[in-house]
């Protein structure tokens, strides 16, 4: 084994939500469901496991459990949200679903760079392409 301080980043973080879920691996208890709370839990990890933390994440709250993320990965947010809040200047911008919220407008604005939001005829899951820099 290695010391924690030894470890990537990425498994530093996949640590951190192993110890997480050993404090609170029960989405429901007593009747109420709890909650976990993730600041950008995918920053440093690869693309396979960015999904599975995103599925970890989605499995606690199909089991009735809430999840509240911080992304910065629209398309992440596109396939797992249930409902987003996007934040411009420290307000909020925009809340709804990824389909109602996720406009090409809206992105340009917060993100002040242009970028195209598409929709797969397939599920309906809105995904976010850049442009160019404003």
């Amino acid at each position: 084994g290695r010391f924690y301080q030894e470890l990537s980043g990425g498994e530093q973080q996949r640590v951190q939500l192993a110890r997480v879920l050993c404090q609170v691996w029960a989405p429901v208890l007593d009747g109420k469901p709890r909650y976990l709370f993730l600041d950008e839990p995918v920053s440093s990890l690869d693309i396979k496991h960015q999904l599975i933390i995103m599925n970890i994440a989605r499995e606690f709250a199909t089991r009735g459990g809430g999840v509240v993320a911080i992304l910065h990965d629209l398309n992440l947010t596109a396939m797992y949200a249930d409902r987003i809040f996007v934040m411009h200047r420290g307000r909020l911008a925009a809340t709804g679903s990824p389909q109602d919220v996720l406009s090409d407008d809206l992105i340009e604005k917060v993100f002040d760079c242009r970028l195209r939001v598409g929709v797969l005829p397939a599920g309906d899951m809105p995904f976010v392409l850049p442009q160019s820099a404003a």
